[in-house]
């Protein structure tokens, strides 16, 4: 179920309410059985059945705070897992993505001293081969020039077994690296299975906080307008309750697309870059998979391309966090959302420019700011340098 509901079913929603329809949605997992508006104005006319339907509007509030806590205390345990699995991938894959690149440049320097070393044994070949130590024993001349001669051998000899010996060790450190980095990527393959499996669970339990959140949030304002009637003796209006149910949901925004069909994620200056750095809070050096734009807080974020949202909700350090799925073999992500500031859920289709969140400062972050990033193949890419090359100015 979305999060983002039309005002006009809200306005519709607060007439029947109010003129008297009974509410009949389905309850969280208590099962609620929610008071109509007659049944509160009904029970106007005796003390004792106010008092009674009093304490039953409580009791009903009471528990929908209760199920909205209980649900995000484990939507948040879940969030951490996943959190930490993510982490765990995403410098897995960047030191796997290293080892790799240094294994390259090494089997290049080792296949340049194997071609020395080929060409250095072509030019002794040419120059007598085996038989080159006859050809100056044997040979003409006086025996300063053999002594020359010798000497000559022997620093051609220390020369080629130099040159050997350097191309074998070149080759043998081109090995070793590719052997790292042939272990590093099939580790890879178990810890995105890990992030996947925590990714999902964190999901189902964010999905249940949320319904618990809408299950809290759609009746919220009526059940205190209902209270107001009984315990203040007069009739709340359709005004008042439209006027709760807007400042709940509040409204949306628009942002900017380029001519490929990406955007910018929130206003904002770059106030920390992509890669490794040592984090305000934790003190040890980590991987900043994505970069930091600073708008201010409770500014609209954007979805950066159309897609599918993965996941919505929290994650460990990122805080309230959600992920889309472009269906390109790339992705997006934006973290640290204020609280109570998701306007999508996991499963909607999302446009590029459409309002997903708010900016806050959950999770680990020392201010208001949006966490931004984008993978590739699954992978962290700098955002900043994978935007301006899809036309958007950041």
């Amino acid at each position: 179920m979305s999060r983002v509901r039309p005002l006009l079913a809200t306005l519709a929603a607060a007439t029947l309410l109010v003129t008297g329809a009974v509410v009949g949605t389905p309850g969280p997992a208590w099962a609620a059985n929610y008071p109509s508006w007659d049944d509160v104005l009904g029970a106007r006319a005796s003390e004792a059945a106010k008092a009674a339907e009093v304490t039953r509007l409580e009791g009903l509030l009471t528990q929908l705070e209760a199920d909205v806590k209980a649900k995000e205390k484990v939507a948040k345990q879940k969030g951490d897992e996943y959190f930490e699995a993510q982490q765990a991938y995403d410098e897995a894959a960047f030191k796997a993505q290293q080892l790799q690149e240094q294994a390259d440049t090494a089997q290049l320097q080792a296949e340049e001293s194997m071609l020395q070393a080929g060409q250095l044994a072509a030019r002794t070949q040419r120059a007598g081969g085996a038989d080159i130590t006859a050809t100056l024993l044997f040979g003409q001349g006086s025996a300063d020039n053999l002594l020359g001669q010798l000497g000559m051998a022997s620093k051609v000899s220390e020369q080629s077994s130099g040159v050997f010996a350097k191309a074998k060790q070149d080759q043998n450190t081109a090995q070793s690296l590719t052997d790292q980095a042939n272990l590093a990527k099939a580790a890879l393959e178990e810890l995105a299975a890990v992030a996947q499996r925590k990714m999902e669970e964190a999901q189902a339990a964010a999905d249940a906080a949320f319904a618990a959140l809408e299950e809290q949030q759609d009746h919220k304002a009526r059940l205190q307008a209902q209270l107001a009637t009984l315990k203040e003796n007069r009739l709340a209006t359709e005004a008042e309750y439209t006027a709760g149910i807007k400042a709940l949901w509040g409204e949306g925004a628009a942002g900017v697309v380029s001519a490929t069909g990406w955007a910018r994620p929130s206003a904002g200056y770059i106030s920390s870059g992509y890669g490794w750095r040592v984090p305000p809070k934790s003190g040890a050096s980590s991987l900043h998979g994505g970069i930091d734009l600073a708008p201010g807080c409770n500014a609209p974020i954007f979805a950066a391309h159309s897609g599918t949202v993965e996941y919505a909700g929290w994650n460990g350090g990122y805080g309230y966090y959600i992920r889309i799925n472009h269906g390109d073999g790339t992705s997006s992500a934006y973290g640290h959302i204020v609280a109570g500031g998701i306007r999508v859920s996991a499963g909607q289709r999302v446009g590029p420019g459409q309002l997903i969140a708010h900016v806050g400062t959950t999770g680990t972050s020392t201010g208001c700011h949006l966490h931004f990033e984008v993978r590739v193949g699954g992978a962290t890419t700098d955002p900043a340098t994978f935007l301006r090359g899809q036309g958007v100015s950041i």
